[in-house]
């Protein structure tokens, strides 16, 4: 994902959040260029990673922005059993 994800911009996600319900392993959504997003974007990961629990999979949210992490965890989509969130490491100083 990338860009601005809103309730505007919900129908562009629809298509693959509905092609990863049929994934044959865990989803990876790589968020590292997503610069804006709302609850209806929580709503639909949520959603989306409820579907996956009910067949044994995960949901892998890689690399969120700043405020896009602030959300996640605001709305408590890290706490669902099936969400994974993946933050960069900072480097290490020299």
């Amino acid at each position: 994902m990338s860009g601005d994800e809103d309730r505007a911009t919900s129908g562009r996600r629809r298509r693959p959040f509905s092609a990863a319900l049929n994934a044959p392993r865990d989803v990876i959504v790589d968020l590292s260029e997503l610069h804006f997003a709302d609850s209806s974007l929580m709503i639909d990961l949520a959603c989306l990673a409820q579907r996956l629990r009910a067949h044994g999979q995960t949901i892998s949210l890689l690399h969120p922005q700043p405020n896009v992490r602030r959300l996640i965890e605001v709305v408590g989509l890290h706490r669902l059993p099936s969400v994974l969130v993946i933050v960069p490491q900072p480097a290490p100083a020299f």
